[in-house]
């Protein structure tokens, strides 16, 4: 489960209606199923911003998910760690601000990878990154990379009743 928010605003333009983190934190788990749409915003050295699907999990509060090396979203945040995170979940768009950094830490590697792998994908770890058979096209070719995306600010807006709209911040 990520953090809960230090503060929250309304930013429903159609009257109150904040939205609960709550009910944020209720479809969070659903960050693992297929089909659940997932996305990183880089920003690239020339400043322009960058976009790339991405297969996220949630593990122990942090976010967590993989790129090759070579990959243009892995040199743009070994270059700038400030990122977004973009869902689509059940009832509600999620957009997360914060920043992502790669783990090489052993054990977190080892825990999120089992992870992975409950969860359908048979990922290991090998050495400072993460193996499997196959990934995602916009991962590069392997090993892979583990970020850890760390929230400062999010914004959700309700797609299903009641609407509404908010922004949390973490600390």
């Amino acid at each position: 489960m990520l953090p809960e928010p230090v503060s929250a605003k309304d930013l429903n333009i159609y009257g109150e209606a904040e939205l609960p983190w709550s009910r944020v934190a209720a479809v969070l788990g659903e960050l693992t199923k297929a089909g659940t749409a997932q996305f990183l915003g880089t920003v690239g050295p020339d400043g322009r911003p960058r976009s790339a699907g991405i297969g996220c999990v949630e593990d122990g509060g942090w976010i967590y998910f993989t790129s090759g090396p070579g990959t243009r979203k892995s040199r743009n945040l070994a270059a700038n760690p400030a990122c977004t995170l973009s869902f689509r979940l059940p009832g509600v768009d999620l957009v997360l601000e914060g920043e992502a950094h790669c783990t090489t830490d052993p054990d977190e590697i080892d825990r999120v990878t089992a992870f992975y792998r409950a969860s359908g994908w048979p990922s290991e770890r090998d050495g400072d990154a993460v193996t499997a058979p196959y990934s995602a096209q916009s991962a590069g070719p392997p090993p892979w990379y583990l970020y850890r995306f760390t929230p400062h600010a999010a914004v959700g807006v309700a797609t299903a009743e009641p609407h509404g709209a908010t922004r949390w911040r973490f600390s």
